[in-house]
């Protein structure tokens, strides 16, 4: 351990995708940049994404598709560096890809690749990774900032902070970057899990004996105004704990506990078509309920329908509110999967406390925070790697 501190112009906290190509950028713009992580290796995240395959980012990435207390926060970050620009990263370094769906850009082969090519860059920009430095303690001083680890004391003009947020602990998930922004007055969104599984109970549990049944639906949660939560066509799956599935992952970062999450069972249909024209036009019994929920769903799923919502009666009336429950079918999730299960945090440093344009800190000059610690939360599909990759950027040019 070295008794004098190592001088850099800049330190960055977290060699995960936003701190490796922060890194990358500020040494390339000829920065003294140190990249300190308390784990042994970096981009841990990076290679379990996307099935080992990382999805890097998204075709149709926008603003709009990023949750944050201030929706506009994102704008500037994203326009400075787009899918686009990564893109073109990606083609320079010769790895191939492809769009699975909606958008989402996958390697052909190993997430490896996109590991590959961050420390590639940041070995172009004369980074120095510093592994297991963890029992970090920072302090500020007037020409900078000065922090102890177990690796030694390192002195710089600068800190980035892009430790990540706290889902999936069994990486080395902890809550280091939001007690060091407390500690320097900065204040907090409540961080909760994002992207995650919903576990149902009680009245509900009995869903669960349908684990392994997967439908197309649209998922939604109540709400309405100018900032009402968009809503998602995807696949639900129903699992032994409660409801999985992107359409389900993709809502849940919109679902406060205690409400309810509203399900179409029928998206590709129109709102005035019906699910149940053959029994309003032909016998009205069970069976007849029960063949045409089969003609759009998985036979297992229509048959605890048939059963669930049977109308006490066959009228008509009783028929439009078995229609309606259909499509705005409620259930009532007893909580999440937690961090354990989520791909995400959601909330973290509220944006009010940082520059748009360059992710700094409004009330201490060069500290700086990126990628998922921020109060940006995109949606599933390679979103929250573009955050990564634009925050970080916004911050390099401006170190």
């Amino acid at each position: 351990m070295s008794l004098q501190p190592q001088q850099f112009d800049t330190l960055i906290l977290g060699a995960g995708a936003a701190g490796l190509l922060c890194a990358a950028t500020a040494g390339q713009r000829s920065r003294r940049v140190a990249l300190l992580d308390h784990g042994v290796s970096p981009g841990r995240k990076i290679l379990i994404s996307g099935g080992g395959r990382c999805n890097f980012t998204n075709l149709h990435c926008a603003p709009d598709r990023f949750l944050s207390e201030n929706p506009h926060f994102a704008k500037s970050a994203l326009a400075l560096y787009t899918q686009h620009h990564f893109i073109e990263l990606v083609r320079k370094y010769n790895i191939p890809y492809h769009e699975k769906t909606l958008g989402q850009l996958f390697c052909d082969h190993s997430a490896h690749a996109i590991l590959n090519l961050l420390l590639s860059e940041c070995e172009k920009g004369k980074v120095q990774h510093v592994p297991n430095a963890h029992s970090i303690r920072v302090e500020r001083e007037s020409s900078g900032f000065h922090i102890h680890c177990a690796q030694g004391e390192f002195t710089s003009e600068s800190l980035v902070v892009a430790t990540g947020g706290l889902s999936i602990p069994k990486l080395g998930a902890t809550s280091f970057g939001y007690d060091l922004a407390r500690k320097f007055g900065l204040p907090i969104v409540d961080p909760r899990p994002a992207l995650v599984p919903f576990i149902l109970a009680g009245a509900e549990s009995p869903w669960t004996e349908l684990s392994g049944v997967s439908a197309l639906v649209r998922a939604s949660v109540p709400g309405s105004g100018k900032r009402k939560p968009p809503s998602f066509v995807e696949k639900m799956l129903v699992t032994h704990r409660g409801l999985s599935g992107p359409a389900i992952l993709q809502i849940s970062s919109y679902w406060q506990p205690g409400t309810a999450i509203e399900i179409d069972f029928a998206p590709s249909l129109a709102k005035e078509a019906s699910l149940l024209t053959p029994v309003l036009t032909g016998r009205r019994d069970n069976s007849t309920l029960r063949q045409s929920l089969r003609d759009h769903l998985p036979q297992r799923l229509a048959d605890h329908l048939a059963q669930a919502a049977a109308p006490p009666r066959w009228t008509n009336a009783a028929l439009e509110a078995t229609e309606r429950s259909l499509r705005q079918w409620p259930f009532h999730p007893a909580g999440t999967d937690g961090y354990t299960k989520a791909e995400v945090t959601a909330g973290g440093i509220d944006t009010a406390a940082l520059n748009a344009r360059t992710l700094e800190s409004k009330t201490i000059p060069g500290l700086f925070f990126i990628g998922e610690v921020v109060d940006v939360t995109g949606w599933l599909g390679g979103y929250n790697f573009q955050w990564a990759w634009s925050s970080a950027t916004a911050a390099a040019n401006a170190l």
